[in-house]
């Protein structure tokens, strides 16, 4: 019995390293005020009078755009979510290591306030 022959699979490698420090971290176009602007207080946080610090673990590659975004500490009714929304919707300057733009993963605290 003769197999047939075996397609060429290429496989092309995803480098997903993401530099915790860097010589310059990323920072948000606009300062972090800007993301802070673009939350949308969720109505039941709003209604349930939550307030408090939401902490966003964004991965940020070399073109400055958020990749992915999780929440390291949340407070729930909505706010995580709207949490990030606000980081994914925001561009940032790129982070560098060695004068070389590299993907940084990093930390963003954002408040909610009423």
């Amino acid at each position: 019995k003769v197999e047939p022959p075996k397609p060429d699979i290429k496989k092309e490698v995803i480098d997903e390293t993401f530099y915790v420090a860097v010589d310059m971290m990323p920072e948000p176009s606009g300062g972090i005020e800007s993301i802070q602007r673009k939350i949308i207080y969720p109505p039941e946080a709003r209604r349930d009078k939550i307030e408090g610090k939401v902490i966003v673990k964004a991965f940020i590659d070399e073109a400055g755009s958020v990749r992915r975004a999780e929440i390291v500490k949340g407070i729930g009714s909505g706010c995580d979510q709207a949490a990030i929304v606000a980081v994914m919707s925001s561009r940032f300057r790129p982070g560098r290591m060695n004068g070389k733009v590299v993907k940084v993963q990093m930390t963003l605290a954002l408040m909610f306030r009423l």
